[in-house]
This record gives structure tokens, C-alpha cells and sequence, in this order.
């Protein structure tokens, strides 16, 4: 069983950056994406941003594109979320995701990471 343990978040003023990472460790590793998705209070959980593993290409959701930045150390199996210009709407629980193999669900999930932004 792969485990996904996160690390990073906290509290930032808005127009501030934070980062976050997400190292993968147990079970036998095949997944090709590993993501961030966030869940605010009340709010449906959202896709942040995914990362192809083994060509590094990522992808943002529309209320993150050109703020964060996702990043992969392939050697370490780890992900990282660097985010700038945070805004208030940012404050959330994020989680990072990974899926088991070409055409998987997002299947492994970590306990979260709180991310506050005041204002």
C-alpha cells in the first residue's frame, strides 16, 4: 500500500507564498500522476495540480494557473506545491493524491495539510 505523508502549509498573509510536499513511500510504486486537491469549509474538494511522473509535465486547476507551481524530485517520490500570491480563497485542507497506474483513479490519498491565508 503506497502512503502519501505531507508536510509544509501554515499560515500566510495574503499576496505571501507558501510550499508544500508530498513523499511517497511503501507498496509497490506504478502511479503516472501525482496531484494536490484542496477542500475548504463547505466546499467541494478541488483540483490544485497534477504532475505526469515520468515526463514531469503539470497541470493546473483555473484558480491556481500561474500562482503555484507543482514540481517533482522523481528520485525521492516526492511532489512539491510552491504557491505564491496566495489569496484568501486559498485557505483550505490540501491533500495530495496519486493514482495507481495508466488509467487509475486517484487512489492513494494523504491526511491533509492545513493552508490558511489571512487577509
Amino acid at each position: 500500500q503506497v502512503q502519501l505523508v505531507e508536510s509544509g502549509g501554515g499560515l500566510a498573509q495574503a499576496g505571501g507564498s507558501l510550499g508544500l510536499s508530498c513523499a511517497a513511500s511503501g507498496g509497490t510504486f506504478s502511479s503516472t500522476a501525482l496531484g494536490w486537491f484542496r477542500q475548504a469549509p463547505g466546499k467541494e474538494r478541488e483540483f490544485v495540480a497534477s504532475v505526469n511522473w515520468r515526463t514531469g509535465n503539470p497541470y493546473y486547476g483555473d484558480s491556481v494557473k500561474g500562482r503555484f507551481t507543482i514540481s517533482r524530485d522523481y528520485a525521492k517520490k516526492t511532489i512539491f506545491l510552491h504557491m505564491n500570491n496566495l489569496e484568501a480563497e486559498d485557505t483550505a485542507v490540501y491533500y495530495c493524491a496519486a493514482d495507481r497506474g495508466p488509467g487509475t483513479e486517484w487512489t492513494y490519498w494523504g491526511r491533509g495539510t492545513q493552508v490558511t491565508v489571512s487577509s
